[in-house]
């Protein structure tokens, strides 16, 4: 099975096993020294330079050990950039949304309506449905998080809880909307990839999907009731710094009307999140002008800050000023660096073979519907973390495990709901993905730190290996129809 399209030439030999192993054994020990020595903030600062480096050792050793042509590699790095380089203009826009939502006071304005509105003791449990409905509506975990999820962050930051739990609670939301969205494109890959119609591998998706999200919502429930949060006196300090700094005007909300609009015209999305970085950029202009002089007067060179670099507001208060700071293109760079060398490592792997060693070990000898999604579980997480990027382990997957299944005869939808329960929602988990990435910077809340509250994501995994161990619905089919 010849899981990563490249041919064995030039006495090129398969790596065994255990030499495959050996760049993610590296890579993980190096990690985990890291977070030892530095802490979990350590990770993003230094993980570009290991993966780096680990890839570099990896295609050395393949070249020297296996013979592996440089062609191979070169191969490998053009499929996995394929679908990486596609996602940093995004991330370069989704900080400048950040930046302009910021200081046009959209998000000044949903902190304030939610800091009078949200009940403190039940505010994870809103958090978390709120980036639910409006992640489902769009179908982009992504912009969820970029927009209302960076607002539900301040909230629930003056509110007392920790940043941990915040995080978890928008990211849990946003990436069950995401997944069970039909304008979602991780949904239509999966879907598409292992050959199955949208709606039929969304309702089998709600099987696991939704006691997940049950299970996440209580967690998150228990959590607000049993703590004290919301003092009355910091939510009125911040409540009075935004109204001093910011002109809060309803006018404001046109700018996310707009853009919801866009996102479910279903217009490109760099197109969609240009127009909504130009429409903050004019709401700053025409409604903050205490902002802009702050920033240097209205002109060119003022809306260019904004976009490009990072930027610091004096408001009188240290929570406030934390709170209205953004990073525009500036702030995501090391994301972008990070998301290169993902990319590296992951061509790698794939170019020299290591990768489907390591799924050809997986692979041999499953037969029965448990082995299966356990293997194929675990073939995601593994991938998600080889590759650095969920679009690439979806499709790596899909095509991985398609004839197994058919050979097995299960059905192509058990497949297709395995892989988002492992691919889709767990690469926000991982430190060097695009996706924890890019999140742990929108959020300011290191990967590391978040995981351990991000339930749904958690949990969606082994509901499909519970499903799949008591039999629930896992249906034999004749071989070949799938």
């Amino acid at each position: 099975m010849n899981t990563n399209g490249l041919e064995a030439r030039g006495g090129f030999r398969q790596p065994s096993t255990w030499l495959a192993l050996m760049p993610v054994a590296v890579l993980l020990c190096a990690m985990a020294l890291l977070i030892i020595c530095g802490g979990a903030g350590a990770v993003q600062d230094y993980c570009p330079w290991l993966l780096l480096g680990t890839g570099i050792v990896a295609a050395g050793t393949a070249m020297i050990v296996c013979r592996c042509p440089l062609g191979n590699l070169w191969t490998g790095l053009r499929k996995s950039g394929s679908q990486i380089i596609p996602s940093i203009p995004i991330l370069l826009l989704i900080g400048t949304v950040s930046a302009t939502w910021m200081l046009s006071g959209v998000v000044p304005v949903l902190i304030d309506c939610g800091l009078k509105v949200l009940n403190p003791s039940l505010f994870l449990f809103t958090a978390c449905a709120i980036c639910a409905v409006i992640s489902v509506l769009t179908g982009s975990s992504w912009t969820t998080i970029a927009t209302i999820g960076v607002a539900l962050m301040g909230i629930g930051t003056v509110m007392g809880y920790s940043p941990g739990w915040v995080a978890g609670a928008i990211i849990s939301g946003a990436y069950f909307g995401d997944k069970l969205s039909p304008l979602s494109d991780t949904t239509v890959l999966a879907s598409s990839s292992c050959g199955v119609e949208l709606f039929r591998h969304i309702r089998y998706m709600m099987l696991t999907s939704a006691p997940a999200m049950v299970l996440a919502l209580g967690v998150f429930a228990v959590v607000g009731l049993v703590g004290d949060y919301g003092a009355v006196e910091s939510r009125n300090e911040l409540a009075a710094g935004l109204a001093s700094t910011f002109n809060l005007t309803p006018w404001l909300m046109v700018v996310p009307a707009v853009t919801g609009l866009l996102i479910a015209l279903r217009v490109n999305s760099y197109l969609t999140l240009s127009v909504s970085s130009l429409l903050g950029l004019g709401a700053m202009f025409l409604f903050q002008p205490q902002v802009v002089e702050a920033l240097g007067g209205y002109g060119v060179a003022t809306g260019l800050t904004v976009l490009a670099t990072s930027t610091q507001i004096a408001t009188g208060s240290e929570l406030l000023d934390s709170l209205v700071a953004t990073g525009g293109m500036e702030g995501m760079l090391q994301t972008v660096l990070l998301v290169t060398c993902a990319m590296v490592f992951g061509g790698v792997m794939i170019g020299s073979g290591m990768l489907r060693s390591i799924t050809e070990a997986l692979t041999k000898r499953i037969k029965t519907p448990r082995s299966t999604v356990a293997a194929t579980v675990a073939s995601g997480l593994a991938l998600n973390g080889y590759t650095g990027d969920q679009y690439l382990s979806i499709i790596l997957s899909s095509n991985m495990f398609r004839p197994m299944y058919e050979r097995n005869a299960l059905e192509s939808r058990l497949l297709s709901r395995t892989v988002e329960d492992s691919v889709s929602v767990t690469s926000v988990l991982i430190p060097w993905n695009s996706c924890g990435l890019t999140q742990a910077t929108v959020l300011g809340v290191a990967t590391l730190t978040y995981l351990p509250y991000c339930v749904f994501n958690i949990v969606s995994p082994l509901m499909s290996l519970g499903m799949a161990w008591a039999g629930i619905r896992i249906r034999r089919t004749m071989p070949g129809h799938a």
